[in-house]
């Protein structure tokens, strides 16, 4: 019973750790992403588990050897670093808010009464993260937005009476452009949005190996303009179509906010607008071809994935530029909330930084960049303490984007 105790209490406190300060190095990163993803975002359920097991422990057997007071010196170690580890989350919320009034004003709330719409309740969310449901809201599955089958389908989420002329959202999912699906990501947002009355809509794409760039990009494109088409018939207003995403589906939203309208993206829909009105990547991937010059970057241009995704006969750099956000700054860029992880073992933030730093420097729009202290990867999956202040404050973002464009009404009412 002790040893087993101890085994316990020495793997949280490497988790905890772990969390902290991820491992690292390619060779780690993938391990290090996912123990420290679900441990950082669950960390006050861990904890209180920790807790309990150290209590149940100490009242049973005391400290009468050596191997109790190891692993309850364990239990102290792991329950300080989840401590902090919540402590950092507890933080998001003030860091995202920071950087909207950074990049939009002290007053930036001022435009419209709903950007300061509170959400729904939080504690219902944190007790069971993974129920991700809300009975405000209804999922219209599997719309066929092109040929193709399922992977060229979306879901649209509205809320239940229907609002009309509302913003929509379009969510990409991310899993490195050769896996994922639109029912694994961006929940907690799209839920929050469409109880707002925004109109949301989730799409699958094709994956590689089998698709190679830029048939990712057309599919978005194409579910784009079928929202621009059809969106109405589920309460939405084609006028007003922000666009979001993670990771692999962080850099297909940049680069759809990027090459509005690039007619050779748009085979066989050259005169269909593909432009959006707003642009929330999170954690991207925004360098393909080395030019930021970090490590990290370079070890990912170099690998396997890049010729599984751009193809094996693409040439260098040229070909791995064009599928690059950083090579498609541009004046008129929509307004931009990029938001990135310092813990992230899978991207590096500085290449979230750069991006955000040079689209500044071109963009007439505003540019929000929000630094999560201690965030992993994905942090975002699934309701935490993190995830909802940071959703809270997309919404923010969102509601003023929306608001900034004058012939859009405000989501759920009718146009004047």
């Amino acid at each position: 019973m002790t040893r087993g105790f101890v085994l316990r209490q020495a793997v949280g406190a490497a988790l905890a750790a772990n969390a902290l300060r991820p491992l690292p190095g390619a060779p780690t990163s993938v391990v290090a992403f996912f123990s420290g993803w679900l441990t950082t975002e669950l960390a006050p359920h861990l904890l209180a588990v920790t807790a309990a097991d150290a209590a149940q422990h100490a009242a049973r057997h005391g400290t009468r050897t050596r191997s109790d007071r190891i692993g309850l010196a364990l239990a102290a170690a792991s329950a300080a670093g989840l401590a902090a580890v919540i402590a950092a989350g507890r933080g998001a919320g003030a860091e995202a808010e920071s950087a909207l009034v950074e990049a939009l004003g002290e007053n930036y709330t001022d435009r419209d009464s709903a950007i300061e719409h509170s959400g729904r309740p939080v504690w219902r969310q944190l007790l069971n993260p993974f129920w991700m449901r809300n009975e405000a809201v209804t999922r219209v599955r599997n719309l066929a937005y092109a040929p193709g089958g399922r992977r060229a389908r979306l879901d649209i989420y509205h809320r239940h009476d229907l609002p009309s002329k509302s913003p929509v959202l379009l969510q990409i999912h991310g899993g490195g452009w050769v896996i994922g699906n639109k029912d694994q990501q961006g929940l907690p947002l799209m839920l929050e949005m469409a109880s707002r009355g925004w109109v949301c809509a989730a799409v699958n794409y094709p994956l590689s190996p089998k698709a190679k760039w830029p048939e990712h990009l057309i599919a978005i494109k194409q579910a784009l303009a079928w929202l621009r088409e059809h969106v109405e018939e589920y309460g939405g207003n084609p006028d007003f179509i922000a666009v979001t995403g993670g990771s692999a589906g962080g850099h297909l939203a940049a680069m759809v906010g990027l090459t509005a309208n690039h007619s050779h993206l748009q085979p066989g829909f050259e005169d269909v607008d593909t432009s959006v009105q707003a642009c929330v990547p999170y954690y991207g991937v925004y360098d393909f071809a080395g030019d930021t010059g970090i490590k990290a970057v370079l070890q990912r241009v170099h690998s396997g994935l890049m010729p599984m995704v751009l193809g094996k006969q693409a040439t260098f750099p040229d070909d791995y530029r064009a599928a690059s956000p950083l090579a498609h700054l541009r004046a008129d860029a929509p307004p931009f909330f990029v938001i990135h992880g310092t813990s992230d073992s899978l991207i590096p933030v500085a290449e979230a930084r750069i991006f955000a730093d040079e689209l500044r420097q071109v963009s007439d729009n505003p540019v929000v960049y929000a630094e999560l202290k201690g965030a992993q990867h994905a942090f975002d999956v699934f309701p935490s303490i993190r995830s909802i202040s940071v959703t809270q404050a997309v919404g923010r973002f969102l509601e003023w984007s929306r608001s900034a464009t004058t012939d859009v009404p405000a989501a759920g009412t009718e146009s004047a």
